[in-house]
């Protein structure tokens, strides 16, 4: 891989990971257009996926800080694990997290190789992507919610949307959002909780190649390349989150069904 490759993939990571348009959808796509040669090494994939994980914690930080405190003090003290849950929005989110992370973590786990394998074709990738792009613009048809609490089921049904996402060309935060906007919670709300679903999805992904790089062994020769390609994940990644943000304030999230749609199209036609 050269050096030009590893920015351009580490940039391509970073943005589609956290914009609801599919990392491994766009980086299928980005790496048949590239000519990057298949590699049974990982450890660049291992590499720009702790910096885009990086970029979630920092902006982040607070909710991580809280979420973690709080849920360890209703372990410590498993009296008060009722009274959190009614009175602390951090003590649910990580309950939740935990909860909704379960399909994710079982689909992934079972059928991660399958999957991948079955659409690595870029035409099947183009076509997951119209269908990214579909679920995004039928958010339009939703009314904005009013702040409605995330509970058990809407938990469960966002965490099904996220397993969904092992599909290259099926956005996590696309579908994780929709799906939270479509059971009328605010998209703002959607959005926090999407990104902090990320970490044990991202984090999870990240050890799991991290073993296999172990167990295949580390090849990769390009210590440049893996330097560069890792903090232009960071980068982007922080600045996707930070604009998707802005993006969903302003209730636009279905700005992005557009570019899906025509991604998708140009690669059935074009690759």
């Amino acid at each position: 891989m050269t050096i030009l490759q590893s920015l351009i993939l580490g940039l391509v990571q970073g943005l589609t990971e956290f914009l609801p348009v599919s990392s491994s959808g766009h980086l299928v796509l980005v790496e048949h257009l590239l000519n990057v040669p298949t590699s049974t090494d990982i450890t660049f994939e291992v590499f720009v996926h702790f910096g885009t994980l990086v970029s979630v914690l920092l902006v982040f930080w607070n909710d991580v800080v809280q979420i973690t405190r709080v849920v360890v003090q209703g372990i410590l003290a498993p009296a008060t694990a009722k009274h959190l849950y009614k009175t602390s929005e951090h003590f649910r989110f990580g309950i939740l997290i935990v909860f909704a992370s379960i399909p994710a973590a079982v689909v992934g786990l079972k059928f991660e190789d399958q999957i991948s394998h079955a659409f690595a074709d870029p035409k099947l990738v183009a076509v997951m992507l119209i269908i990214t792009g579909l679920v995004l613009f039928l958010t339009r048809l939703r009314t904005p919610g009013d702040g409605k609490r995330i509970g058990w089921v809407a938990a469960f049904l966002i965490g099904v949307a996220q397993s969904l996402a092992i599909i290259p060309g099926i956005s996590r935060s696309g579908s994780t959002i929709s799906a939270a906007i479509y059971l009328g919670v605010a998209p703002l709300k959607a959005a926090r909780f999407s990104f902090l679903l990320s970490l044990p999805a991202v984090g999870g992904a990240t050890l799991l190649k991290t073993k296999e790089m172990i167990q295949v062994g580390v090849v990769h020769d390009g210590i440049l390349q893996l330097f560069l390609g890792t903090v232009v994940a960071f980068v982007s990644g922080y600045f996707a989150i930070k604009f998707l943000l802005n993006v969903l304030e302003r209730g636009k999230l279905s700005w992005f069904a557009f570019y899906c749609l025509a991604a998708g199209v140009l690669g059935i036609l074009f690759i």
